[in-house]
């Protein structure tokens, strides 16, 4: 039995005070101090881990104001605010001590659209994909395009003056504001934007802190500009923090304060909205896809690739290429790369379509470095292959073994022309520690990306951060670049003065305190204000890995997808039709994603391995006792970790979708075994974790059964005591009923031994289509007699899938143990075994793949089983057209398996379109529990309703490979949606209608 774990580090006094004063303010965003929420801004995509005292969500910028206001009083100076936009910072930009301010959550509005004049206005929370995605029927978008584009906020994009592929044409961010409103931490709000020398001189003027701002800032670009000017190299990608370079335009007739804002992370305001520039869309593109035998011949190419200048050029080298293989993506573009060990990406746009054409042609022809190439002009083949390009960070941390490629020295930049010789350097520099790493990035603008491999749960690889940062700094400046050419500073701030000298270090300082006199923006980014004694941060701040080394080794190997989580933050995508974390896009709450619940999961085994208590004796009345205390408030951190894992819906889109596979399902179900050692189960678990044996019982009075379901006062009950709505309904007649109208073979090793393999399939049971759509078994059982196979069908055996969901890990290995058994004695005859419904055919492959020692023979998809048969399908000449919808688990599990579907559809002569939605939110037995309902609903409405709603015909045309998700359909819509069998089997019923008249 797990001991209790008491909630540990609440937040500091001071900080409750203000927090409580906050509530009596006109404030209106949400406050959230719990231990779970801020562990789960504890960490974003960089190596560190600091724990904020609490999380504001403002909803307007009148909030800020309001916050502001009331922390510039005497009694809360010392507390300290950072801003965090999307949590894909790779250099720890908004982690901080202080009480963090997210306005991701509900400060996420497009808020105004002006063609006419080319500029969109925003909150700093809009997703800088979904902006795209709204401004792209106009023909235009925002000209940034970088890796988590579809996580990444705009708030965190100006703090960090983000730039990403085609930055060589489009610039940076900074390059394309137009206006920003922000926030001083004593709660003046100001609005900046470029302005002339007379309306320059009026706002030095002003008699407070936005004068006292504008008069600092052109005092020291003014008086400094030749020593600026020598400073600054003259770059694409040089990251300065506080662009004293840009701030006036090149004729010096425009004064623009946003060039200061933009890059300084947080530390000088807090922007509430921006005003952005809009580019057209190009009318014509072309993606080149060069292939090489190694990346340094992809390098070298590149200086002659940029005569043709090019939109962008991007590399990627072999590590990442071999980790893609494992990733959906692969499937897309794998024909595009065929055996390159590297490839370059070299894009072109314009207006001039053939311009283009022969730009690509000479090029491919005229590469000698080269060994091959593709040519895409497709959107879709373009799309996937820069898809790959952004999955390059996220998938270098489902590289195997301990030591993952992390980010601490990987945004260096050096003028393009020095980029191969500083390279070569660079792996001498690595290849003398006998370090691993990958390298991709954008040749085009002389930013690579490094990622050594250190394990930094070992205290030998954690010293090597320091050492190799000091290392490369000093290579970096040999060859007149950068350390920070793209994602910031952040925790490398203390080197900003080797890069800017002491005078205009001295000048940086000045300009924070005019904005943050008392240090309390983000304190220790990029620099701390003139006067204060405070110190920027220090490399050695504190490491995830110091965390998790806490725990044993042993413990960390049985949840190795926790502790591999390395916060790129994939899981963050609110793409409605994305099928990746239906919780978190329903609730945008961080804690409801699968990094936030693998943090939790890190927390709590590093908790139970620090205890003092350790594992005590087991027993029923121990654990009731203990499940009393719950009830009555008893603290545990345990709770808030079951809280957290309670709302998956184990649709396992995340085992496939994020790139380092973080299985939260698996992960759920090992901490339920656990968890429920001190604290008994609900009724509800036993109830449908068992619900393959119960079924069995009603199945033998179905219609006592359903009667007593459908009862109102049954109904209640259900609700009231279990927790559970809209019970389904048994199958009337019951399938061994059904069957015996049929001449179904019997079922023995003996006739299975003896059959004709070729013509014989074996058509597995489950517990959803046996008992409850009892239908689909037989239109499936009918549809392979059709196509001449002998069907083979085994007696109902539990599969456990039910009990694995709910951490019934014991009784589930029992059952995985007997019907692996089975199903190893069948597979003997070589028979195919299919089954019908997708998250149960496929625990074969995955639940019981990762608990039998043996490999089990492959239990089929059903349209994996025609799809390879499609010879014996029949051509009819129906002219229907379908729609698909596919189950979650299906399209995650057995990536492409819907497109399976439509080469079994076409065939058969006969239209299916594929659907790209997201999930239904039933999820099994989740949109079953009463406390899950108007969430489920919730997720429903986000995909499934605008697609269902917008099909002509949808009773008849659209067809739903999960029966969970035709029940969601049912339940909220009262449309009773079929199954791709269904529509085959019609079409051939229909055709031998045709031939018998």
């Amino acid at each position: 039995m797990i001991p209790r774990l008491p909630l540990p580090d609440s937040a500091k006094p001071e900080c409750d005070r203000f927090l409580k004063a906050l509530t009596k303010t006109p404030f209106s965003g949400e406050i959230r101090s719990d231990f779970a929420s801020r562990l789960s801004l504890s960490t974003d995509n960089s190596i560190y881990q600091i724990l904020p005292q609490s999380i504001v969500f403002p909803r307007v910028t009148e909030d800020l104001i309001y916050l502001f206001e009331l922390a510039d009083r005497s009694e809360f100076k010392s507390l300290s605010f950072s801003p965090r936009g999307g949590g894909t910072g790779t250099n720890g930009q908004s982690l901080s001590k202080g009480i963090t301010i997210d306005c991701s959550k509900y400060m996420n509005q497009i808020l105004e659209v002006n063609l006419e004049a080319g500029w969109v206005r925003v909150q700093p929370g809009v997703i800088l994909d979904r902006l795209n995605a709204e401004l792209k029927p106009h023909g235009v978008f925002f000209a940034l395009d970088i890796a988590p584009s579809s996580r990444a906020t705009i708030g965190g994009a100006i703090n960090t003056d983000a730039c990403g592929k085609g930055s060589r044409i489009y610039g940076k961010t900074s390059d394309r504001i137009l206006e920003l409103t922000w926030v001083l931490p004593d709660g003046t709000v100001g609005r900046s934007q470029p302005c002339n020398m007379t309306t320059l001189k009026q706002l030095k003027q002003q008699p407070d802190r936005l004068g006292e701002i504008y008069y600092q800032i052109d005092e020291i670009v003014s008086s400094k500009q030749q020593l600026i000017a020598e400073t600054f190299p003259k770059m694409p990608r040089f990251m300065t923090g506080y662009n004293l370079a840009k701030v006036y335009s090149q004729n010096r007739e425009y004064f623009d304060l946003n060039r200061m804002i933009a890059g300084s992370e947080g530390t000088l305001a807090i922007v509430t909205e921006a005003k952005l520039k809009l580019t057209p869309i190009p009318k014509y593109k072309s993606l080149l896809v060069l292939h090489y035998r190694c990346f340094n011949d992809a390098l070298a190419d590149a200086q002659s690739l940029l005569e043709s200048n090019p939109a962008a050029i991007e590399t990627i080298d072999e590590k990442i290429l071999e980790l893609a293989k494992g990733d959906e993506i692969y499937y897309a573009v794998k024909d595009f790369i065929g055996e390159a060990k590297a490839i370059n990406l070299v894009e072109f746009t314009g207006t001039d379509r053939a311009e283009i054409e022969a730009k690509v042609d000479r090029i491919s022809h005229q590469t000698a470095m080269a060994t091959g190439y593709h040519i895409a002009r497709d959107d879709l083949e373009i799309t996937d292959l820069w898809k790959l390009r952004k999955k390059g960070v996220g998938l270098l941390g489902n590289r195997p073994g301990a030591r993952k490629p992390i980010a601490f020295i990987e945004d260096t930049a050096v003028p393009p022309a020095n980029l191969a010789p500083y390279i070569d350097r660079f792996q001498t520099l690595l290849a003398r520690y006998q370090l691993d790493y990958a390298m991709f990035g954008h040749v085009d603008v002389g930013c690579i990306h490094v990622r050594p491999a250190l394990d930094l749960k070992v205290p030998e690889d954690e010293a090597l951060i320091r050492e190799l940062s000091d290392r490369v700094v000093a290579l970096v400046r040999q060859y007149g670049g950068v350390m920070w050419g793209e994602h910031g500073k952040g925790f490398r701030s203390e080197y900003t003065p080797l890069f800017f000298g002491d005078e205009l270090y001295r000048d940086l300082r000045k300009i924070k305190a005019a904005f943050d006199p008392h240090n309390r923006l983000n304190p220790g980014k990029i620099v701390t204000p003139l006067g204060s004694k405070d110190e920027v941060v220090r490399l050695e701040s504190p490491l995830r890995g110091q965390f998790d080394r806490q725990v044993p080794e042993s413990v960390r190997s049985l949840y190795e997808s926790a502790f591999n989580c390395n916060g790129n933050g994939a899981c963050f995508n609110v793409d409605l039709d994305g099928v990746m974390c239906p919780s978190y896009k329903e609730n945008r709450d961080r804690i409801h994603s699968p990094k936030g619940r693998a943090s939790l999961l890190r927390e709590w085994l590093r908790q139970l391995a620090i205890s003092e208590v350790g594992e005590q004796p087991d027993g029923y009345l121990t654990r009731l006792w203990h499940t009393l205390g719950k009830f009555c408030g008893v603290g545990d951190y345990s709770h808030e970790v079951y809280r957290g894992m309670h709302g998956c819906l184990a649709c396992k889109a995340c085992a496939t979708q994020c790139p380092i596979r973080v299985d939260i399902p698996a992960l759920k179900s090992q901490f339920l075994d656990r968890y429920h050692t001190r604290y008994l189960r609900s009724p509800r678990d036993y109830l449908t974790g068992y619900i393959e044996t119960l079924v069995q019982w009603q199945s033998r009075a179905p219609q006592l059964s359903n009667a007593i379901a459908r009862h109102p006062l049954s109904q209640w009950a259900i609700d009231r005591f279990f927790g559970l709505v809209d019970p389904p309904e048994i199958s009337i007649p019951s399938l061994p009923e059904a069957l015996a109208t049929r001449q179904v073979p019997p079922f023995d090793l003996d006739t299975l031994a003896a059959a004709d393999t070729e013509n014989s399939v074996i058509l597995l049971q489950d517990v959803l289509t046996s008992f409850y759509e009892v239908q689909l078994f037989l239109d499936t059982y009918d549809l392979l007699c059709q196509l001449g196979y002998t069907v083979y069908v085994p007696p109902f055996f539990p599969n456990g899938k039910p009990l694995h969901l709910l951490g019934f890990l014991e009784p589930f290995q029992k059952i995985a143990d007997r019907h692996g058994g089975l199903l190893q004695e069948w597979g003997r005859s070589n028979i195919p075994i299919v089954g019908i419904e997708p998250s149960i055919t496929l625990s074969y492959r995955d639940e019981y793949a990762k608990m039998l020692p043996d490999p089990l023979p492959r239990v089929r998809l059903l349209q994996e089983f025609l799809a390879a048969n499609r010879d014996r399908l029949p051509r009819t000449t129906a002219d229907t057209s379908y729609y698909l919808l596919s189950h979650c688990t299906e399209k995650t599990l057995a990536l492409g398996s819907d497109r399976l579907w439509q080469q079994v559809f076409e065939a058969m002569g006969l239209s299916l379109t594929l659907l790209e939605a997201g999930c239904c939110g039933m999820a099994g037995t989740y949109g079953h529990q009463t406390e899950h309902y108007a969430a489920s609903r919730g997720i429903y409405q986000m995909s499934w309703a605008p697609h269902l709603q917008s099909i002509p015909n949808r009773e008849r045309s659209v067809l739903v490979t999960g029966y969970s998700c035709r029940t969601q359909v049912d339940r909220f819509e009262e449309w009773k949606l079929c199954h791709p069998v269904r529509a085959l089997l019609t079409a051939i019923e229909v055709k031998l209608g045709d031939s018998h008249s």
